[in-house]
């Protein structure tokens, strides 16, 4: 990719673009109240978010749970996230300074995130996010969420860009899959939710960034290649 060009900024949502961690914990703690189970805490939860809400609950309740108790923890929860979707949720600091040097660069920027439109829509609404983006794909919006290539091609597609003047910014490494598969550059988040057992220098990506004002120096060297 020696000719890469940036012209696109794609982030993953959940643990990189936002912190969704506080109404995601709060919504599963409700719903854990609401089916006799005791709370999860916080720093126990947060790793597993990027999995989604399942493997938020299986890392709460375990074998305490069968498979269609745990559906029904699943489906409240749900319900609360929806109708809480931005109580505490907020940018990672630095995010909006970044976003900011992203659009005054002339740059495009968006998000391919695996939440379902029906959080992630409204999410990005509350956040005022929805006009300034220029694609934002869901885990429903294609037929294969991440790692799987077609949301990646399929943001590209909306937002008008070439995949290989694209940057893909994920904290999981299901996200550095997913852009790599897609011939564009990748970043692991290292701020984002990322488990103790994990290893995100073995995930592939271009480069390892430590905090979303890390992310603006990176964009500013790749603009001056």
């Amino acid at each position: 990719m020696s000719d890469f060009k940036l012209a696109c900024v794609l982030f993953d949502l959940d643990g990189t673009l936002v912190d969704t961690a506080p109404d995601l914990v709060a919504c599963l703690n409700k719903a854990l109240s609401a089916h006799g189970y005791p709370a999860a805490h916080h720093d126990t939860i947060k790793p597993h978010i990027s999995f989604g809400a399942a493997a938020m609950i299986k890392a709460s309740v375990g074998d305490q749970a069968n498979d269609a108790q745990q559906a029904e923890i699943l489906e409240t929860v749900l319900d609360f996230y929806q109708n809480n979707i931005a109580e505490h949720s907020e940018f990672f600091s630095g995010m909006t300074d970044t976003l900011n040097l992203i659009e005054s660069q002339g740059l495009k920027w968006g998000v391919v995130t695996n939440k379902r439109k029906r959080f992630t829509e409204p999410l990005m609404d509350a956040l005022e996010l929805s006009q300034r983006a220029a694609c934002i794909i869901s885990g429903d919006s294609t037929a294969h969420p991440k790692p799987h290539v077609l949301p990646m091609l399929t943001a590209c597609q909306i937002a008008e860009v070439d995949p290989q003047h694209c940057v893909y910014i994920g904290d999981a490494r299901h996200d550095i899959i997913a852009g790599n598969n897609a011939n564009m550059h990748t970043l692991a988040a290292l701020w984002g939710y990322i488990r103790p057992d994990d290893q995100p220098e073995t995930w592939g990506a271009n480069a390892l960034i430590e905090s979303p004002v890390h992310l603006a120096d990176w964009i500013n060297t790749a603009l001056c290649r």
